[in-house]
């Protein structure tokens, strides 16, 4: 639970944000029963942070209706009742011919296989499936599907995503890490005599006794504030500065910074404690999201799907129940290969 500016969110109160959702997912799965109903209330009851956490968990599910624990339900389901507790789907306006029958699969599955071989080398080279290229001179390198919890020389962590690569360049007067590509949530240990800066070719995030994460994705660098506060400082402007507190966030790349924005920290790095959280997000960006922690490549294979928008709560180690519930909730078809994954 956050309190009103969403700022020094404990241990203990993150962890009765993952026990309040767990207990909601059983809850909506459609196998609890009377007992655990009484259970999850008397649990609330505990004290008011216990029902603030409770009541955060109702109103990210009433954004987030899907769960894997609810996917999971919904395979066990006779076809009649699965459309109780699915993930909300919104199409994109003019899709389907309006009468409610499924449009023609664009490709038929002969043509899948028949250019298999040529798209699984073309798929895998072009993810780097195995890693980041950078990975290759970086000091700490992450493959798609792992994550790395580093303990820095000055005690402060990085927790590595999927597909990350950063470098350490420490020294008497500052505390440097580069990210290459990836993804890292960092917790700052003080030190006023050494600043702690996370570079990359676009500009700087530097911490002031923090908690946040960095991201760059092809020139494009995403931060997020849990704790504390962050200046980004674009390279093109050394000048400039923007200044981030708990709950903000912003992005930077060669045209320089964007405005802060606010964020829910809890969920922009739900990563972190093993959660997958999409909301409204098109299937292009829940698929490259999969993809970092699958560990093969998603090709989606009509263009005019990547634009469906996916809601939902998902266990980050499980990534298959994402694509099992895609497969069920869209009008979509799963093809599974080694290596490479096909929606269509």
């Amino acid at each position: 639970m956050t309190d009103k500016a969403g700022e020094n969110r404990k241990p203990e109160d993150t962890a009765l944000s993952d026990q309040a959702i767990a207990q909601l997912v059983h809850l909506r799965s459609g196998r609890a029963t009377d007992a655990d109903r009484d259970a999850f209330a008397s649990w609330r009851r505990i004290s008011p942070d216990h029902e603030g956490a409770a009541r955060e968990a109702e109103r990210l599910w009433s954004d987030l209706a899907a769960t894997d624990a609810a996917a999971a339900h919904l395979a066990a389901a006779p076809s009649n009742e699965r459309t109780r507790d699915r993930p909300r789907v919104r199409r994109p306006e003019g899709r389907g011919d309006g009468t409610g029958r499924r449009r023609p699969a664009v490709f038929g599955r002969a043509a899948v296989f028949g250019g298999v071989a040529a798209l699984c080398v073309l798929a895998v080279a072009g993810a780097g499936t195995f890693g980041p290229v950078s990975g290759v001179f970086a000091d700490h390198a992450t493959g798609r599907g792992e994550r790395l919890d580093l303990r820095l020389p000055d005690g402060s962590t990085a927790l590595l995503s999927g597909a990350t690569a950063v470098s350490l360049d420490y020294t008497a007067d500052a505390r440097r890490l580069r990210l290459h590509e990836g993804e890292a949530l960092f917790t700052v240990s003080p030190d006023a005599a050494r600043p702690f800066v996370v570079a990359t070719e676009e500009g700087e995030a530097v911490a002031v006794g923090t908690v946040f994460a960095v991201r760059r994705d092809r020139r494009h660098v995403g931060v997020v504030v849990a704790e504390g506060a962050v200046d980004l400082r674009p390279s093109e402007d050394p000048g400039g500065s923007l200044r981030l507190s708990a709950n903000q966030g912003a992005s930077l790349d060669s045209r320089g910074l964007s405005a802060p924005q606010a964020i829910d920290a809890t969920a922009a790095t739900a990563w972190a404690r093993g959660k997958l959280i999409f909301n409204r997000s098109p299937l292009a960006e829940v698929a490259a999201e999969i993809e970092r922690y699958h560990g093969i490549r998603i090709v989606i294979l009509n263009d005019g799907l990547k634009d469906l928008q996916v809601s939902g709560i998902f266990d980050l180690d499980r990534p298959d129940a994402v694509l099992s519930t895609l497969e069920l909730t869209l009008e979509v078809d799963v093809v599974r290969l080694p290596l490479v994954t096909f929606i269509r």
